[in-house]
């Protein structure tokens, strides 16, 4: 696998993608009872914005620092910016927080979280990272492959009734990647049909991700909701011209927590011809 996140840390697709989970978190956290939080593919964890990498593509650019200067923001959308700048001195951006690193932060005492990685030098930064965080467990394998181990999930010998998994690969061969993704939703439901699951896709063309959309509202989830972010119109397969978020089994009434989101980010991230797009596969029952 040759795919590093670090090229691309803090743009468009992270902000989307960030917004969501943290959303989500936040909703699991109005009850008292503990929750776990599973990333399949979490990455380093923080990313140096100093790095070669992040100068070499500058896409942060045009992804969060566009928000970080914007006032008057919906709530949802400063409380991801909050959580970035938690990482950072104040006043400046020298890091970009990467999922397993703002779920941990978000997380509770009585919270647990695993967080799942191939590469070995990204294995590395994480554990470093959680060394002292006994909520977090670092886990090198695959991601797919670690559902079993984790879910249901359990502190211990004691069960946690309460559970979100971030699926968010690389899509290095996509066309092997959604029927992978398909078989561990549906795996991750008959283990526990309650556990909420956030899917984060690319979009290059859209119209070639229907298949994947048609199976994952078969699958035995009370609910499934899609929300987008389209930068630029969908008009080449050359290029990351959105993203998405697939949710199963979403918090009630999530899509009114969303919602003011996706005007700001469109008019703030997005080029001429940007958009998005909130919609049900599956309305709750």
């Amino acid at each position: 696998m040759n795919y590093r996140h670090a090229f691309h840390a803090g743009n468009h697709a992270d902000v989307l993608k960030h917004i969501v989970m943290l959303a989500m978190i936040d909703a699991l956290k109005h009850k008292d009872s503990p929750f776990f939080v599973l990333d399949t593919h979490a990455g380093r964890g923080r990313y140096l914005l100093s790095a070669e990498e992040s100068r070499k593509t500058a896409e942060i650019d045009d992804g969060v620092l566009r928000l970080m200067t914007t006032p008057s923001l919906p709530e949802v959308v400063e409380q991801y910016l909050r959580a970035v700048q938690a990482d950072n001195p104040v006043g400046a951006l020298i890091s970009y927080p990467g999922s397993p690193l703002l779920a941990a932060r978000a997380l509770r005492e009585q919270d647990r979280m695993a967080a799942c990685e191939l590469q070995k030098d990204e294995v590395a930064a994480l554990k470093q990272l959680f060394a002292h965080d006994r909520r977090v467990q670092v886990h090198a394998g695959n991601g797919y492959e670690a559902i079993r181990a984790f879910i249901p999930p359990k502190s211990g010998e004691t069960k946690i009734g309460r559970a979100l998994v971030l699926i968010d690969p690389p899509y290095e061969v996509q066309d092997a990647e959604y029927p992978q993704i398909i078989s561990t939703l549906r795996e991750i439901l008959t283990r526990m049909p309650q556990a909420q699951c956030a899917v984060w896709y690319p979009i290059k063309q859209r119209r070639t991700l229907q298949p994947f959309f048609r199976k994952a509202a078969s699958l035995p989830a009370k609910s499934a909701l899609i929300t987008e972010l389209m930068v630029r119109p969908d008009d080449s397969p050359l290029r990351l011209n959105g993203s998405g978020m697939l949710l199963l089994n979403p918090p009630w009434q999530f899509e009114k927590v969303l919602a003011p989101a996706l005007p700001v980010l469109k008019q703030y991230l997005g080029e001429t011809g940007a958009s998005t797009r909130m919609e049900w596969l599956k309305t709750p029952e």
